[in-house]
């Protein structure tokens, strides 16, 4: 088997936690991660992120991964991921996609420990390329 082939077959089944307050949004990135074999749970708020966090934790599984929008309501995406970093053990890569892009903001993204920063809209080819790089960075 080549290596290329080993390393998908890893990822495949992935569990991606994305948190993003445009059901749109949602929605695309969820289609698009499932087609590729990814199990993908969605929220929108924080309090749909604990939700999903204990049925995740009364199965057992762990979350590999995050994509988590910036501009949100009730809680920035900064907010959010610092909450993260207290409730999941081991802490996961984190990927931002949003629609913010200031230096500062990246900049602060950077200094949180975020995996990655991808600014939206992005092709389907770079989300896809970063989620598979911040996958490989944990196993």
């Amino acid at each position: 088997m080549k290596p290329v082939g080993l390393s998908r077959a890893i990822l495949t089944g992935a569990r991606i936690l994305i948190i993003d307050d445009d059901l749109d949004t949602l929605t695309l990135l969820r289609i698009t991660l499932q087609r590729k074999g990814y199990r993908v749970h969605s929220a929108s708020n924080w309090d749909e992120v604990i939700d999903r966090l204990r049925i995740l934790e009364n199965n057992h599984e762990i979350v590999d991964l995050v994509i988590l929008d910036i501009m949100m309501p009730e809680r920035s995406g900064f907010e959010v991921y610092i909450s993260l970093q207290v409730v999941l053990h081991p802490v996961p890569p984190i990927i931002f996609l949003t629609a913010k892009t200031s230096i500062d903001d990246m900049v602060k993204a950077s200094d949180l420990g975020a995996f990655k920063y991808l600014t939206k809209p992005t092709t389907k080819d770079k989300l896809l390329t970063a989620v598979e790089e911040a996958l490989k960075s944990r196993r």
